[in-house]
């Protein structure tokens, strides 16, 4: 029978550092989309998205040198860039519902870091 002291253990309470390698992998599928994907000739879309990909990859790549909470914030705003660019730079399906999908991912990542981090004190 399972009691509440296996929920103390559970994976998703603490800061783990998968989650940082995930976001790094987001941000290289994002930066891949950007340079790969049917972007028409959109090179103001392909430069932005490029480089909030890049962005998203060295915030992972600071998050398992440095944790600091201005990374997970960083990383929450990259996420909402992409979700919002495809409306911004109005490009379509299919790369509009991959930067949508990525970008929430993106996202919901780093509200669960700072929310796995919100007890903890993070010097500067």
């Amino acid at each position: 029978m399972a009691t509440l002291n296996r929920m103390s253990s559970w994976q998703f309470l603490e800061h783990r550092r998968w989650e940082d390698i995930l976001s790094m992998l987001l941000g290289a599928v994002i930066l891949g989309t950007a340079m790969f994907g049917n972007t028409m000739g959109n090179t103001t879309m392909v430069a932005a998205t490029a480089l909030v990909g890049a962005a998203i990859v060295v915030l992972g790549g600071l998050e398992q040198m440095y944790l600091r909470r201005w990374e997970e914030f960083l990383a929450f705003f990259c996420g909402i860039w992409v979700m919002a660019s495809p409306f911004t730079f109005n490009y379509g399906a299919p790369l509009r519902t991959w930067h949508i999908v990525l970008g929430a991912a993106v996202a919901a990542l780093a509200i669960l870091e700072l929310w796995q981090d919100r007890n903890r004190r993070l010097d500067p």
